[in-house]
C-alpha cells in the first residue's frame, strides 16, 4: 500500500492542510505502516494501534514541540514519531543505530521526556508545566497515561500534588481497558463503574446548568444554592476521585472519533486548572488479530502480518522458571507466586490456572508487590516475585525496608537479567546485581541453563537468607559443551578436566588464562574455550551459580593462573567482576586481572548478540583477550 499522505507528513504543522476525509485516509495508512514495521522488526503493536486517532487529534489542536507531549511507558508513540517527521525512518524502528521503540529526546526534539517505565507522565507533566508557569510560558503540557498504570503509586501522588496547582497541565487518561494482563483491583472496577454509565455525565452537566440559572438573593440563597449544589454532587451524580482531588473531569470520549476528540481537547484548553480527558480506545484497532488477542500483541517479535501468526518458539527461561515453580507448588502449599500485571511475561500463566489461590496480580505496582511478599512471608508462606530486572529497580527501598531489615524471606525471580535487546535503554536488566548485593544478608543465583533454574530455584525457596534472587536472562538458552555437569546445586563450577585437552600438546597443566563468569556469557566463555583450544590455548573456565556472595572456593581456584578475566552482562561499577577482583587481591593474588562489563552507561536498543560483541564480553572477544588482542573497556 502507498503512503500517499504520510509521505508527505514532516511535521505537525503538515497536517492542517488535510481535510477530513484525508485524515481518515491518514489513520489507515498510518495502522498499515505499523503493522508492517512490526511484523517484521518486533514491538508493541496493539497498544499502538489503538491510539492512532488520539495522537492526530493531538497533534491537530496542540503545537508540538512548543506544546510538550509526555508519554508514559511509551507504549503508544509509533503514531507520534510517524507525524513528527520520522516515516522515513521508520522500518529502522528496534534496530541498530534505528529508532527507538519509546521516546527519546535525543532522537527528536517532539519526544519531551524519556519513557520506558509506568507512572511517571503525570509527575513529570506537572513538573513541566510547574516551570511553565513560573517562566510565563503559555503553553500546554499534555501527559498521556494509560488506565494500567493507574495501579502504580506514583500516579496518586502526582494528582494529589497536581490537583491543587492552576497550571496547563492536561492528562490523557487512556482507557482500554488492559495493561499487558487484564486490569486488576479496586480501580479497574471503579473505572468500569464510569465507562458503563455515560448518563451521569449527561445529567451532571444538566444539574450544573441548571444551578447556575437559579437566581441568587442575599448571602442565603448563596449558601442554599451552594448546599443544594453539595447535596447533588455528593447524593445525586456523586463525584468522581479526579474531582475529588482537584482535576476537571471530562469523558469518557471515544477514542476513534477524531472529531469528538479535537472537540474535547479544545473544551479541555478552555477550562482553568488541570484536566482529567477520559478516553476509550480499543487495543489492537485495526488490525483483526491484534483485537481479537490484544495480550499476545501488546509486545511481540515478528510475525505474519496476513495471519497474525508468529513463529514457533519453543521454550525460553521465563516458561522453565514457570515450569519449575509449578512443580515445587505441588509439593509445599506454602509457595505463592506474585506479579505485577506480567503473568505472561514471566511464565507464570500455567501456575495462575493451576494455583489461583496462590497467585496474585497486584498489577503495574512493583513497589506494594516487595512489601505485599514481605508480610507474607511474616505469615509463614514462602513468596516468589516474579519480575523484569528493570522493573525491580523501582523496589530498591522495600527490598531494603521491608524484607531484608524485616529478616523476611522473599524470593526474587528476576527475568530479563542482563542484556534484553530491542526495548533499550529502559529495559537492559544491568543494575540488579549492584543494588542487591549491597543488602546485607543478599543471596544471588544465576544460572546458565534451563535445567538451572529448576536446580537453584529450589535452593533459593529453601536457603535460610532474607532476600534470595535467581536471575536469568531473556530468550532460549545457549550452547552448553559437553564437559559441564548439569546436574550440580553447587555454589560454583570449574571447568578444566584432563577429557577436554586429551590429546592436545601442552607444555604444562597450567592454563594460559582463566576466564570468570555467569549466567548468559557462560556459553560464550564455553564457544570461547573451543576456539582457544584450536588455537593451541588451554584455558580454565570458573562459572559462578551463586553469584553473591561469592563462595571463596571459586576464588581459590584462579590462583594458580597468570591471567584471570572476568566477563560481566551488567553495570561494572558494584558488579559481582569488583568484588571478585577484591577478594583475590585478599589471597595477596599477583597476576592479571581484567574486568570487562557495562562501564558507566546506558545501553541502547539492539539485538542481544550484537550488544555483547559491542561491549566485548562475546565469544570472539573473549578468544581475542586471552590471544592478547587489545580490548576497549579496561
Amino acid at each position: 500500500m502507498e503512503m500517499k499522505l504520510l509521505q508527505q507528513i514532516h511535521s505537525p504543522e503538515d497536517l492542517r492542510s488535510l481535510d477530513d476525509r484525508q485524515l481518515k485516509e491518514l489513520t489507515g495508512e498510518i495502522r498499515e505502516t505499523i503493522v508492517d514495521t512490526v511484523s517484521q522488526n518486533g514491538g508493541h503493536l496493539a497498544s499502538n494501534l489503538g491510539a492512532v486517532e488520539l495522537t492526530l487529534a493531538m497533534h491537530l489542536e496542540f503545537e508540538s514541540p512548543k506544546d510538550s507531549f509526555v508519554w508514559d511507558v511509551g507504549h503508544q508513540v509509533y503514531t507520534h514519531k510517524l507525524l513528527t517527521g520520522r516515516y522515513e525512518q521508520f522500518h529502522t524502528l528496534r534496530q541498530n543505530g534505528g529508532l527507538s521503540g519509546f521516546p527519546n529526546p535525543e532522537e527528536s526534539e517532539h519526544d519531551t521526556f524519556a519513557a520506558g517505565h509506568s507512572g511517571a507522565s503525570i509527575a513529570a507533566g506537572y513538573g513541566l508545566s510547574v516551570a511553565k508557569t513560573l517562566e510565563g510560558d503559555p503553553s500546554y503540557t499534555v501527559a498521556v497515561i494509560g488506565d494500567g498504570s493507574f495501579t502504580g503509586g506514583l500516579v496518586y501522588e502526582a494528582l494529589n500534588n497536581a490537583g491543587h496547582e492552576n497550571t496547563k497541565l492536561i492528562v490523557v487518561l487512556n482507557d482500554n481497558e488492559m495493561s499487558i494482563s487484564p486490569n486488576v483491583g479496586s480501580l479497574a472496577m471503579y473505572l468500569a463503574a464510569i465507562r458503563t454509565n455515560p448518563g451521569y455525565y449527561l445529567f451532571k452537566d444538566e444539574v450544573k446548568n441548571t444551578l447556575e440559572k437559579l437566581p441568587v438573593v442575599g448571602d442565603a440563597a448563596v449558601k442554599g444554592i451552594v448546599g443544594v449544589k453539595k447535596f447533588l454532587k455528593d447524593r445525586l451524580y456523586q463525584s468522581n476521585m479526579f474531582e475529588d482531588m482537584g482535576f476537571n473531569y471530562m469523558g469518557p470520549i471515544d477514542g476513534h472519533d477524531l472529531d469528538a476528540l479535537r472537540d474535547a481537547f479544545k473544551g479541555a484548553k478552555t477550562i482553568d486548572g488541570p484536566v482529567i480527558l477520559h478516553v476509550r480506545t480499543m487495543k489492537g484497532k485495526g488490525y483483526l488479530p491484534a483485537e481479537e488477542n490484544p495480550s499476545k500483541f501488546h509486545g511481540i517479535g515478528s510475525f505474519d502480518r496476513n495471519t497474525g501468526e508468529t513463529p514457533a518458539g519453543g521454550t525460553n527461561f521465563s516458561a522453565e522458571f514457570g515450569k519449575a515453580l509449578c512443580t515445587f507448588a505441588e509439593q509445599d502449599e506454602h509457595i505463592v507466586a506474585i506479579t505485577a500485571a506480567m503473568a505472561l511475561g514471566t511464565g507464570l500463566e500455567e501456575y495462575a490456572k493451576r494455583f489461583p489461590d496462590r497467585f496474585f496480580d497486584v498489577g503495574i505496582a512493583e513497589e506494594f508487590a516487595v512489601t505485599f511478599a514481605g508480610g507474607m512471608a511474616k505469615g509463614g508462606l514462602i513468596p516468589v516475585f516474579a519480575v523484569y530486572s528493570t522493573f525491580l529497580q523501582r523496589t530498591y527501598d522495600e527490598i531494603v525496608h521491608d524484607v531484608a531489615m524485616q529478616n523476611q524471606k522473599v524470593v526474587l525471580a528476576i527475568d530479563r537479567a542482563g542484556f534484553v535487546g530491542d526495548d533499550g535503554r529502559s529495559h537492559q536488566g544491568i543494575f540488579d546485581l549492584a543494588f542487591l548485593r549491597t543488602i546485607p544478608n543478599s543471596v544471588i543465583y544465576s544460572p546458565s541453563t534451563y535445567k538451572g533454574v529448576g536446580q537453584f530455584l529450589y535452593r533459593a525457596l529453601y536457603d535460610d537468607g532474607k532476600v534470595i534472587a535467581v536471575r536469568y536472562p531473556r530468550g532460549k538458552q545457549g550452547y552448553i559443551p559437553d564437559d559441564f555437569n548439569q546436574n550440580t546445586y553447587d555454589d560454583y563450577t570449574v571447568l578444566d578436566g584432563e577429557e577436554y585437552y586429551a590429546g592436545t600438546p601442552m607444555e604444562s597443566r597450567k592454563p594460559d588464562a582463566c576466564l570468570v563468569t555467569f549466567g548468559s556469557l557462560f556459553p560464550e566463555a564455553a564457544k570461547a574455550r573451543d576456539e582457544l583450544k584450536d588455537a593451541g590455548k588451554r584455558v580454565r573456565i570458573i562459572k559462578l551459580n551463586k553469584v553473591w556472595p561469592i563462595n571463596e572456593g571459586a576464588v581459590k581456584a584462579a590462583l594458580d593462573c597468570d591471567r584471570v578475566l572476568f566477563y560481566e552482562e551488567g553495570a561494572k561499577s558494584g558488579g559481582i567482576g569488583e568484588s571478585y577482583g577484591y577478594q583475590l587481591l585478599q589471597h595477596k593474588f599477583e597476576g592479571e586481572y581484567r574486568y570487562i562489563a557495562v562501564d558507566n552507561t546506558f545501553v541502547h536498543h539492539a539485538k542481544q548478540d550484537a550488544l555483547r560483541a559491542e561491549f566485548g564480553i562475546d565469544a570472539a572477544s573473549m578468544a581475542r583477550d586471552v590471544k592478547g588482542g587489545d580490548h576497549e573497556s579496561e
